[in-house]
């Protein structure tokens, strides 16, 4: 008899709960009913934050190198906002960013390993898992959010996933998701034929292979801009690689190249994303990287557990629940693994109900009449 009571008292607690937290989301008004979740690999804050750093731009053999007449500027923010001016002139004045160490804000990786596949999990997946130790094809047997966002009724076939890096359908899980995702050279197939999709795959087929299964920034931009237009999304994520193939060849100057090319590519799905009624004012836009990368004059071209402050990185924020903060001064540490609970958040959403283990939504960016 006793048992059975204690059965009953821990039902109904449990049902109590279930219930205040009914009614704590139903609380929380967010205007927020898209996502575009952009990252570039291997960005470092420094560059983000400060520009161009003078010690590695490259010197020209006669006059001025193109690179140093390009992104370098008498102050930090001058240089960065020349690297990277949609970030600086709208996300950082109307949304808010983390990550100046400088100025009492860290945002890290917490996996550990500071590499890639392991960091665009914790992202997805909202811990760093230890069994996500390699760069290998290993289908990740850990739920991501794009994952439980397609299993809804709301979101089914309309979460769209494009990877610069060939290995996103393990990494995403693609097997068990059945979700699109379309990475590297792969051609572009959603039972639907328009011609940016045919040219688009001509081009993957017909372009040099320069990083292996990798292409260019370009082609994987293009093509998930041109499924954005077409399908329109409620979810798009976009993984961009030239950040981080650039610096391990060790060419700073083509790395800059390519951190101003991923911000033009944030910019452009913004600036679309304000002109369709479907994503006007509803939309809320994520821009992150999946790991850092060491200092100069050597480190900056590598990252990993052996390579010190490989751990840290930036996101910055925009979107209608979103206060704008600007860039965040003296605020507690944000890690990766709360990017998957915190992209849910705004969609109303729990993560964390069914992914326990995920880090908590970061409340800063959720507004305070959400919190």
């Amino acid at each position: 008899m006793k048992s059975t009571r204690v059965l009953i008292g821990l039902l109904t607690l449990a049902l109590c709960m279930a219930m205040a937290f009914h009614a704590t989301a139903q609380e929380k008004k967010f205007k927020t009913e898209n996502i575009i979740f952009v990252m570039t690999d291997g960005l470092r804050w420094q560059e983000v934050f400060q520009g161009a750093e003078e010690s590695l731009l490259p010197e020209a053999k006669s006059g001025i190198h193109p690179s140093r007449a390009a992104y370098w500027r008498d102050t930090p923010e001058e240089r960065r906002e020349i690297l990277m001016p949609f970030t600086w002139k709208v996300m950082a004045k109307e949304g808010q960013i983390f990550g100046n160490q400088n100025k009492g804000s860290v945002s890290q990786v917490s996996n550990g390993y500071n590499f890639s596949y392991p960091g665009f999990s914790e992202v997805a997946c909202g811990y760093g898992f230890r069994d996500v130790d390699s760069n290998n094809k290993i289908y990740n047997p850990h739920l991501n959010v794009f994952e439980f966002l397609n299993n809804m009724p709301a979101y089914k076939d309309k979460v769209g996933c494009f990877g610069a890096w060939e290995l996103f359908p393990w990494i995403l899980n693609r097997e068990r998701s059945g979700m699109l995702v379309n990475a590297g050279y792969e051609p572009l197939d959603t039972g639907k034929s328009f011609p940016e999709y045919e040219l688009l795959n001509r081009m993957k087929k017909e372009t040099t292979h320069y990083w292996g299964g990798e292409p260019f920034d370009s082609i994987t931009f293009e093509t998930a801009y041109a499924y954005f237009k077409r399908e329109q999304p409620r979810v798009l994520f976009l993984a961009l690689g030239e950040t981080d193939e650039w610096p391990h060849g060790g060419r700073y100057d083509l790395y800059l190249d390519a951190a101003r090319q991923a911000d033009n590519a944030v910019r452009y799905l913004w600036e679309t994303a304000q002109s369709l009624d479907q994503y006007r004012d509803k939309t809320t836009l994520i821009f992150t990287t999946d790991h850092g990368r060491g200092y100069a004059p050597l480190e900056w071209k590598s990252h990993g557990e052996d390579v010190a402050n490989s751990e840290n990185t930036w996101m910055a924020f925009l979107g209608p629940d979103t206060e704008p903060l600007g860039e965040r001064e003296k605020v507690e540490r944000v890690t990766a693994s709360q990017l998957a609970a915190t992209m849910a958040a705004f969609l109303g959403e729990d993560f964390r109900a069914a992914a326990p283990e995920a880090g908590k939504p970061i409340d800063d960016v959720l507004g305070s009449t959400n919190n």
